[in-house]
């Protein structure tokens, strides 16, 4: 456990920590988030020991060890890939040296044979225990899970860009398996696939965890508490996002409710006061009620948070039928990208591509806007369709020496002319910042100007291409609201899960040269991914060769299906019974991880303390709750371990 107490910290007159106090448990894997600036990195740094803060008590084991995987790419220029990820195994470089050492000492008859064995079992031993022998394929199936080929193993890392260096970093940070992990924006360079098994990976992480992220479905999948920093002040909340969401709204309608309470006090004893002011036989009430006007405090609700919203429509509608590919296949020199792909869409929908990188998502788009040409079939586009096209190399089509304003306005619709600004302002451009020159922008910043600009444009079919990679969460928000409520036609290539979820409903799946339709959401198209993956692993464990199924087939008599369809529903029942008493348990599991996590919470704030019999009391929960989780635990897994040998008598059957 990591407990920190009264973390200050100021930059020039502005405290981005103020009497801040966190308890980072064992085992927890928490989401801090809060708006941009609020100083989330910061606070991680602090916590790593980088930054030193104003002032701030701090308390964890002697052998504590932190890892950190920064939001900024880290300069790794020498050593393959293989050397790079295990650079952070210091010990068990060390072992295998001095055991190899050894080993040509015995071979070799130098020094005391005796003495020599003795230690080559004490270095052994000490390596078994750091699973050094697991090491080298533990680090290649992490390298593989985030995205490396076998032939990369080898490579130097300065053949990789910057993004890849971070899955080395990455993966050196998981193969230490460090007692917490702090993670800063960990999915911004990676593909679906890698998050996906960076999420599974995650979910199995003994040790505690720290993610600054702006994926929502990340955070969702994997976060069992939020942390919101916002004002100097770090909130916790219990649950996941969407448990975020709901408690943070009702936090503010009880803070609202006791508002107006106050209010109503205060007014109630103001005229109470002015009343009987001047009234000798009043005199003794009225000082009273002075006191009590002067004890209450008014409560102040935090600021609105930045809810920007913006409508886009069509100018013109197009014809119903907007994309029609048939039989086309595309490659670039030798082997094809594409082939024989067919895709038909229709106006208003909104779908979305997915597919590992490289699988063609990118040139599937490019051919629809004729930036390429296929080698066969046909591409037709919709008749009264006019596409918006928006990917990262569009920023070289902006004027650099127009301002932000008139660039954008350079090429909107005439009927959203009065938004240009409301717009802007959403894409983080406030004030002044409108009429900077392009040139002067960050790459980032272009990529903003540029999505204003196709959005704004007079088009009923927009094709975007990671259009979230560059906005805070509010503008993420204010996207999706306008593209869900868009009357036009929409196709969507982007790692943001979250995102899609809400808007898309079809997911077209780009796989080994194909298209596969998925109908629903970002959520649909996962479960039934996975359905498909599970019927294909069971066909082929299940299918039995030619000769053994000619052999196998045996018929059986009515009395043998009927003591073997008992046998089933007796396994069922006893089955349904432990699955009960799992369900139960993870229940009281979850209850209890909550209530410890509010009680460490408490338990780390030194004001607890100022009431003795309340801090006791709280020591004894905390110690009944540990018991009880410890028990739950217990009956959680004997519970499945049950329902296992029940499943395995079944598949014998």
């Amino acid at each position: 456990m990591l407990q920190i107490s009264r973390l200050n910290y100021a930059i020039g007159e502005r405290y981005l920590f103020n009497d801040v106090n966190w308890t980072i448990t064992p085992g927890r894997r928490s989401a801090l988030i809060g708006p941009n600036g609020a100083g989330k990195t910061t606070l991680l740094r602090v916590v790593n020991g980088d930054l030193q803060p104003d002032s701030m008590e701090q308390i964890k084991p002697k052998d504590y060890v932190i890892g950190f995987l920064p939001q900024e790419e880290i300069s790794i220029e020498r050593g393959s890939i293989l050397e790079v990820a295990l650079e952070g195994q210091g010990e068990l470089l060390d072992l295998e040296e001095q055991i190899y050492k050894i080993r040509h000492q015995l071979e070799d008859g130098e020094g005391d044979h005796d003495a020599l064995l003795k230690k080559l079992g004490t270095l052994e031993s000490r390596y078994e225990v750091l699973d050094g022998y697991k090491l080298e394929s533990s680090i290649k199936a992490i390298l593989s899970g985030l995205g490396f080929a076998v032939s990369d193993f080898h490579r130097p890392i300065s053949d990789f860009s910057g993004g890849w260096r971070m899955r080395v970093y990455l993966a050196r940070l998981l193969i230490q398996k460090p007692d917490l992990l702090l993670l800063d924006e960990p999915t911004n360079h990676l593909d679906l696939p890698s998050l996906e098994w960076l999420e599974q990976y995650l979910l199995s992480f003994s040790g505690s965890m720290v993610i600054v992220s702006h994926d929502r479905y990340f955070i969702e999948r994997l976060c069992n508490e939020i942390y919101e920093l916002d004002r100097g002040k770090l909130t916790h909340y219990p649950g996941n996002y969407h448990d975020y969401e709901r408690r943070k709204e009702e936090n503010l309608e009880l803070l609202m409710k006791r508002q107006e309470e106050v209010k109503a006090k205060r007014q109630q004893q103001e005229e109470f006061i002015d009343r009987f002011r001047y009234k000798a036989s009043k005199a003794k009430q009225v000082q009273s009620r002075v006191k009590q006007l002067n004890k209450l405090e008014d409560v102040v609700l935090p600021p609105p948070p930045r809810r920007l919203n913006f409508k886009l429509s069509v100018h013109q509608q197009s014809y119903k039928e907007v994309l029609h590919v048939k039989n086309m296949s595309f490659k670039y020199e030798k082997d094809w990208v594409l082939e024989n792909v067919d895709m038909d869409l229709y106006r208003g929908e909104k779908l979305a591509l997915v597919g590992v990188n490289g699988a063609g998502k990118t040139t599937l788009t490019r051919l629809v806007v004729g930036q390429l040409e296929q080698q066969q079939g046909e591409i037709t586009v919709g008749q009264k369709t006019d596409i918006g096209y928006y990917a990262q190399h569009q920023v070289d089509t902006l004027d650099l020496n127009a301002t932000v304003y008139d660039e954008v306005c350079s090429s909107v619709a005439d009927s959203l002319l009065p938004q240009v600004r409301d717009v802007l302002g959403v894409f983080q451009f406030t004030g002044d910042d409108v009429f900077k020159k392009v040139g002067v922008l960050s790459g980032g910043e272009k990529a903003r100007v540029s999505l204003a600009k196709i959005l704004m444009s007079p088009v009923n079919f927009l094709i975007m291409d990671e259009p979230t990679n560059h906005l805070d969460m509010a503008s993420k928000e204010a996207l999706e609201h306008a593209l869900k409520y868009y009357d036009g036609t929409v196709i969507l290539i982007s790692h943001d899960r979250y995102f899609l979820d809400k808007l898309v409903t079809r997911v077209i799946e780009i796989k080994e040269k194909h298209l596969r339709v998925y109908e629903g959401n970002y959520s649909d198209y996962l479960h039934r991914r996975q359905q498909d993956e599970t019927k294909i692993t069971d066909s082929k464990s299940s299918s039995p060769t030619e000769s053994t199924s000619k052999t196998s087939i045996v018929k059986k008599s009515k009395e043998d299906k009927r003591k073997e369809a008992e046998a089933r529903q007796a396994i069922s029942k006893k089955r349904n019974q432990f699955q009960k008493i799992v369900d139960d348990c993870e229940a009281q599991i979850e209850i209890l991880e909550t209530r410890i996590g509010e009680i460490e919470t408490l338990l780390a704030d030194p004001e607890t303390y100022k009431d003795g019999p309340k801090a006791a009391q709280l020591q004894k929960e905390y110690a009944d709750a540990k018991n009880n989780l410890q028990q739950n635990m217990e009956q959680w897994e004997t519970a499945q371990m049950e329902i296992e040998e029940l499943l395995a008598t079944l598949n014998e059957e």
